[in-house]
């Protein structure tokens, strides 16, 4: 038949098969025709012996038409695409791919769902900005410098509250730590440092934002810089604390925020995490997989990190308010009122309020034995002054106003309104 004659090549196929017919006929060299083709002369030879055996098709490779030894069984990317839909939508590529092995039991190269999220619409390439900056090199010991900070963010997608990410990232190693709290304050502050002391050590130095709760707004003109509770605190442990000037100076911790809020969202998800306290408890062996898999080798294998051994952490990362002693060994502190039970001489205290809600009252290294006054004592009300009653004004006429004179009343002898008649001038007698 005559469609057995035509032999469907590719442009390419059509310039080698050009190429090998001059080398047969002797006009062109092996190795002449290899640089034309771009290939070796071995290969040219191979070529040719096809083509003398063959014909004009033996030009045409031998996989043409045939399926790959690595290709995908039939309804995978369809099944694919419908547990992104269902179960994994928002999820990147890369995490989809570890989603999938772990989860699903399917290997899959993460570049192929890329693909296929793209053809169906539910993925965009992303260009990757240009590096504007040269980043600061990361520092050489573990436990060096640790980055702190807060990340305000809807964790639970709508399933809980909104909360804070109180997150730490070791510079040298990249560690992760972190725990969640319903805000970003002092207390939430000392309470995951505590955390972390307990569990790595005492850092060498900690590199923060100026927030309020890590440095005070107060402005001074004095040399030493005022300090917030959580500033107090670090100083008394001994750790430096520096201070970014913006956010892209702390862009370790940053860029961390970024991915726990798009993997470790995805992970709650999966798990139904809908409350602080379970998030809590997820960390504890999520962080630990993730650290494997991201942490870095530092430069110096020395540990900088501070056993925290005899310190009294409790004492250190609390909020402390001075207060004055009254004279009846009385302190005022929150709108409640406590007596001081030791009988000594104290003019002012120091008042711990810690992290777990309980409260000390100390004067320099003695902690003092006190209780809350339930009810102010009552003050004992004075007897008002005694008022004399309203007197009224006399009339102009009244007879108070007209001064002695022979003619008056006399109440006592004559009753009252009775006119005694004026006596003649001789015979007047002297009232006294």
């Amino acid at each position: 038949m005559a469609g057995k004659d035509i032999i469907m090549v590719r442009q390419k196929e059509l310039k080698r098969l050009h190429v090998i017919h001059k080398v047969i006929e002797g006009t062109l060299t092996q190795q002449d025709a290899a640089r034309l083709i771009s290939v070796s002369e071995r290969q040219i030879r191979r070529i040719v012996r096809r083509i003398r055996k063959e014909g004009d098709c033996g030009i045409v490779h031998k996989s043409r038409g045939r399926p790959s030894n690595r290709k995908l069984p039939s309804g995978l990317q369809e099944r694919i695409i419908d547990l992104y839909k269902t179960t994994y939508a928002g999820f990147g590529p890369v995490l989809f791919t570890e989603k999938l092995l772990e989860r699903e039991g399917i290997p899959i190269s993460d570049e192929t769902v890329r693909t296929w999220l793209i053809q169906e619409g539910e993925w965009k390439k992303r260009r990757r900005r240009k590096a504007h900056r040269r980043w600061r090199e990361r520092k050489a010991c573990y436990g060096e410098m640790v980055q702190i900070d807060g990340s305000h963010h809807d964790w639970f997608e709508g399933r809980g509250p909104k909360c804070v990410f109180m997150g730490y990232i070791d510079d040298a190693t990249g560690r992760v730590y972190g725990r969640f709290y319903e805000y970003e304050g002092t207390i939430p502050a000392m309470d995951s440092f505590k955390r972390y002391i307990k569990k790595y050590g005492i850092p060498m130095s900690v590199y923060l934002d100026k927030h309020t709760t890590y440095k005070s707004p107060v402005q001074s003109m004095e040399d030493e810089l005022p300090l917030s509770e959580f500033g107090r605190a670090l100083k008394e442990l001994g750790v430096e604390i520096i201070y970014a000037n913006s956010p892209q100076a702390k862009g370790r911790v940053e860029r961390l925020f970024k991915t726990l809020q798009d993997r470790l969202v995805k992970e709650m998800r999966l798990q139904g995490i809908c409350s602080i306290e379970e998030a809590n408890r997820f960390l504890v062996h999520y962080l630990p997989v993730y650290n494997r898999r991201f942490a870095k080798k530092p430069e110096e294998r020395d540990n900088l990190h501070i056993k925290a051994g005899n310190v009294d952490l409790n004492a250190i990362l609390c909020i402390k308010t001075e207060r004055t002693v009254r004279n009846d060994h009385v302190i005022q502190h929150d709108k409640k009122l406590y007596q001081i039970e030791n009988r000594i001489r104290l003019s002012k205290v120091i008042v711990e309020d810690r992290i777990d809600g309980t409260m000390r009252i100390r004067h320099g290294k003695l902690a003092l034995t006190f209780h809350e006054i339930d009810e102010r004592p009552k003050k004992q009300k004075e007897p008002p002054p005694l008022r004399l009653g309203k007197t009224t004004k006399p009339s102009p006429d009244h007879p108070w106003r007209k001064g002695w004179s022979k003619s008056t009343y006399v109440t006592e002898a004559c009753g009252v309104g009775e006119k005694v008649p004026s006596l003649p001038h001789s015979h007047s007698t002297t009232m006294g």
